[in-house]
């Protein structure tokens, strides 16, 4: 399969970060995907179709501006994510079509920076962290629940921990 992950950069920061994000991104995507595939059962990664996503690289003007528009909260967050699979045609469309767009995935880099620096961890480690956090939403995961979220959580410390990242929920000293 040719899955794609297509990556867009509003420039900026995001130029300078420290780390390839494109290659990052890749890395994550790739990850997400196979773990996913190997232990969770969601009917259409067994279709064998092509799998795209949108990244947009973007700053905490924008995301505010889609958070607001789309969510109904007036401030910027960290990472959105807009998932096809909740389209009610969701079913019908990846019945026709030869590949599989599932959604968007917006990350703002200045709440990015803050919160990786609060954290005390680095840009690379938290970009990856949120971008497998927007993909699990993007795959049909959810975290509105306990149980969803500790489910999902889960994954995210387990994709992760095989991209040699530690476990971003757990406290560090």
């Amino acid at each position: 399969m040719n899955n794609a992950l297509n990556v867009i950069t509003d420039g900026g920061a995001w130029e300078n970060c420290g780390f390839d994000v494109f290659q990052t991104a890749r890395t994550v995507f790739d990850t997400v995907l196979s773990y996913v595939g190997r232990n969770e059962e969601i009917g259409f990664l067994t279709l064998g179709k092509n799998l795209i996503v949108n990244l947009s690289l973007s700053s905490d003007a924008e995301v505010h501006r889609l958070n607001k528009e789309f969510r109904g909260f007036d401030k910027p967050t960290n990472v959105l994510s807009f998932a096809n699979i909740d389209d009610e045609d969701f079913d019908n469309y990846i019945k026709i079509s030869p590949e599989i767009e599932l959604g968007d995935i917006i990350i703002a880099y200045e709440t990015l920076s803050r919160e990786a620096a609060e954290k005390k961890i680095s840009l690379h480690d938290h970009f990856a962290h949120l971008l497998a956090h927007g993909l699990l939403h993007l795959l049909g995961f959810d975290h509105q629940q306990d149980e969803e979220a500790e489910y999902m959580e889960n994954f995210e410390i387990n994709i992760l921990q095989q991209l040699n990242i530690n476990n971003p929920y757990q406290e560090y000293n």
